[in-house]
C-alpha cells in the first residue's frame, strides 16, 4: 500500500558539500550550487559521529520523461549522489514545475527521509519551502516539493559581491527567526549553507532542506541548535565580507588566510557594519571567536534572533537621484550664432552687444511718431467700446437667466443603486505555486456564514512578505459592470487589505501587473465594503489580499497573521 503525506522541505538541494561551520554536520560530494546544473565535488572531511555509516543502494535508474503517480513527469536530473537523485519535474495535473527527491525503498535512509518530510510538514511555516507529497510506492520513495524559479540562491548573490548592511540584516533576522521557530518544534536543519538560502523576487528569504536534506545524507548532530546557530553566523560573515569564515574555500567563496584563525569581519573588509560584524562573531563564538564588546555567545537560533531584535534597526539606503545637467545657453542665445567660438570656450567668450539705432531726429521721424501715437489712441478707444459691449451683453444674459425656472432635484435623473451580480464559480489564485485552501473557495459564495476559505498562518505581517499576495478569481458568467463588493471576514481588525482586479481569465499564470485595478480598501472590522469611482466591465474578478491582521490560534490554524473569508458579494 502506498504511503502518502504532505510535508515541508527544500527545493532540490544541489549545494556543493564543502566544509560547514565548526560543530555543524558535513557531508561528502554533492551537486553544484544551482537548481539547473550538476557538478560533482571530491569527498570532503566529516566530523566524527555526525554522519551515519551506510552502504547506499544504487540510485534508481530513471530518465527524463518518466512519470510518477501518473502525474509528476521527470524533466532534468539536477543531483545524483549517494544512492539518491533530485529532479526538476512537471506536475501535469496542476501544470506547474516541482522538485522531486528519489531513492530506492530499500535504501538505508529511506525511512528517515519519509519521517523527516512528515515531521517538517507539521511546522507549516511559509519561511521554509513546502513539500507537496511524500510517497512510498513501487519500490521507490520520493518527496515532491515546491520549485521556485524566480528565487535566487545566496550563493549567486555572494558571487556578485558582499551584501549591503540592510540586506545582511534582513538575511540574519529572517533566517534566525525561522530556525528558532523550527527548533521550538524539535526540528533542525544541519545543512544551512549559502545554497540552502533562497531570496525571492519580493526580497524575502526562504530556507530549503529543513530536516530532509540532512536525512538524505545521513547527517546527525549531538548539538543541533549550536550547529545551526554557527551556520547562520557563517552565512552572515560571508554576506558581510564575501569570504568563507574558515581556511578552506567553499561555495564559490575564498576562505580566510591560513594560520590567522577567525578574524573579525571589519578586519577582512573595510566598511563592514560594526553591529552586524559583532553579531556574526557571537554566533561563531563556539569556534573560538569572541565579540569585541564581550557580549555572550549565541548558542541557539532563539538567542541569535533576540540579539538581532535588540539591535537598532538598519534601514534600507536612501535612493540615489542623479541631478539633471545644468542648463546651457546655446551660441544662438548668447548672440554669437554663426560666429566661431574663441579659444577658452563659451565661458571665456566676451559677448558682442549691438548698440541700438539712434532716435529719428528728422521731420519725417517726428511725423511718424505722431502717427503711431494716434493709431494707439484709436485702438484703445475701439477696444474699450468692444469691452463695454461685451459686459453689457453678459449682464443681459444673466438677467434673463434669473427669470428662467430652475430644475429641481426631482427632475434630475436618479442615480441607480448597484445591482447584485451572481458568482458562477471561483478558483484560488496562487502564481507562486503554493495554494492556501483549494477546497474552501466555494465557501466564499455559498451563502453560509459558518463556512470559510482560510489562509495559512504567517509569522511576519501585517503585510504578506513571503509572497506577493493571496487571492481568489471569480467567474461572473458574462461581462458585467463591476463597481462594488462586500466581503465578510472571520478575523476582525484594521489590517486586511484587499484589492479587486479585472482579469481576462482564471489562470494563476496571469500576472497581477497585467490586470486592471477596480478598487482597493483596508478593513476596520470584520466586514469590508469597496466602491469604485467608475465601474469596470469584466467577467473575471480577482480578490487579492496583501495584508492581514494578527489572530490567535483556533481549531484550524496556529496564532499569527491570517484571514478567512466567509462571504463575497459583487454589485454593479
Amino acid at each position: 500500500m502506498a504511503e502518502r503525506s504532505t510535508a515541508a522541505v527544500d527545493v532540490a538541494d544541489n549545494s556543493g558539500d564543502e566544509p560547514l561551520a565548526a560543530g555543524a554536520a558535513k557531508a561528502t560530494a554533492d551537486g553544484v550550487d544551482t537548481q539547473n546544473r550538476q557538478a560533482a565535488d571530491g569527498p570532503m572531511p566529516e566530523k566524527e559521529g555526525e554522519r551515519a555509516s551506510v552502504a547506499p543502494s544504487a540510485a534508481p535508474e530513471l530518465h527524463s520523461g518518466h512519470k510518477l503517480a501518473r502525474r509528476y513527469r521527470l524533466e532534468e536530473c539536477v543531483t545524483r549522489l549517494d544512492g539518491f537523485s533530485s529532479w526538476r519535474a512537471m506536475d501535469e495535473k496542476l501544470r506547474r514545475a516541482v522538485g522531486v527527491h528519489l531513492l530506492p525503498a530499500d535504501h538505508p535512509r529511506a525511512r528517515s527521509v519519509l519521517a523527516a518530510a512528515r515531521s517538517s510538514a507539521l511546522l507549516g511555516d511559509p519561511r521554509f519551502v513546502q513539500v507537496l507529497d511524500a510517497v512510498e510506492e513501487n519500490d521507490l520513495v520520493y518527496v515532491v516539493h515546491e520549485w521556485l524559479p524566480d528565487a535566487t540562491e545566496l550563493t549567486a548573490l555572494l558571487a556578485v559581491g558582499p551584501l549591503e548592511a540592510h540586506e545582511a540584516y534582513q538575511l540574519v533576522s529572517q533566517v534566525s527567526q525561522a530556525m528558532a521557530a523550527a527548533h521550538r518544534e524539535g526540528l533542525s536543519h544541519l545543512r544551512l549553507t549559502p545554497s540552502a538560502i533562497l531570496r525571492t523576487s519580493t526580497g524575502q528569504y526562504r530556507i530549503r532542506g529543513l530536516a530532509v536534506n540532512a536525512a538524505l545524507r545521513g547527517i546527525t548532530s549531538e548539538t543541533p541548535q549550536r550547529a545551526d546557530t554557527e551556520a547562520i553566523g557563517a552565512l552572515l560573515y560571508a554576506a558581510l565580507t564575501q569570504r568563507w569564515p574558515y581556511e578552506s574555500d567553499a561555495y564559490g567563496l575564498t576562505g580566510l588566510p591560513k594560520g590567522v584563525g577567525l578574524i573579525a569581519p571589519d578586519q577582512v573588509r573595510a566598511g563592514v557594519h560594526r553591529g552586524l560584524g559583532e553579531l556574526a562573531m557571537r554566533a561563531l563564538a563556539n569556534d573560538g571567536a569572541t565579540a569585541s564588546r564581550q557580549e555572550p555567545a549565541c548558542t541557539t537560533p532563539e538567542e541569535l534572533a533576540k540579539a538581532v531584535a535588540a539591535m537598532p534597526r538598519i534601514r534600507p539606503p536612501e535612493p540615489v537621484f542623479t541631478a539633471p545637467p545644468e542648463y546651457q545657453h546655446t551660441t544662438y542665445q548668447q548672440g554669437s550664432y554663426g560666429r566661431p567660438t574663441p579659444p577658452g570656450g563659451p565661458v571665456a567668450q566676451t559677448l558682442a552687444v549691438t548698440p541700438p539705432p539712434p532716435p529719428l531726429q528728422s521731420r519725417t521721424g517726428k511725423a511718424l511718431k505722431w502717427g503711431v501715437a494716434a493709431l494707439l489712441i484709436a485702438a484703445l478707444g475701439l477696444g474699450s467700446w468692444q469691452l463695454a459691449d461685451t459686459l453689457l451683453e453678459h449682464s443681459n444674459q444673466s438677467s434673463d437667466n434669473q427669470h428662467q425656472p430652475t430644475t429641481t432635484g426631482d427632475d434630475a435623473p436618479e442615480k441607480k443603486a448597484p445591482e447584485p451580480i451572481a458568482i458562477k464559480r471561483g478558483e484560488e489564485y496562487y502564481p507562486d505555486g503554493t495554494p492556501q485552501d483549494l477546497d474552501g473557495v466555494p465557501h466564499t459564495y455559498d451563502g453560509d456564514s459558518s463556512t470559510f476559505w482560510r489562509t495559512r498562518t504567517f509569522y511576519d505581517g501585517p503585510e504578506v512578505k513571503v509572497k506577493e499576495g493571496l487571492g481568489i478569481v471569480y467567474d461572473l458568467g458574462a461581462e458585467q459592470d463591476v463597481s462594488a463588493a462586500e466581503i465578510a471576514l472571520k478575523y476582525a481588525g484594521n489590517h486586511t487589505t484587499v484589492t479587486l482586479y479585472a482579469t481576462k481569465n482564471m489562470s494563476s499564470q496571469t500576472p497581477v501587473s497585467s490586470m486592471k485595478k477596480i478598487v482597493g480598501a483596508t478593513s476596520s472590522n470584520s466586514a469590508l465594503k469597496l466602491t469604485a469611482e467608475t465601474p469596470v466591465k469584466t467577467r473575471y474578478v480577482l480578490l487579492w489580499i496583501t495584508a492581514m491582521p494578527q489572530a490567535g490560534a483556533d481549531d484550524y490554524t496556529k496564532p499569527g497573521y491570517k484571514q478567512a473569508i466567509t462571504d463575497v458579494k459583487f454589485a454593479g
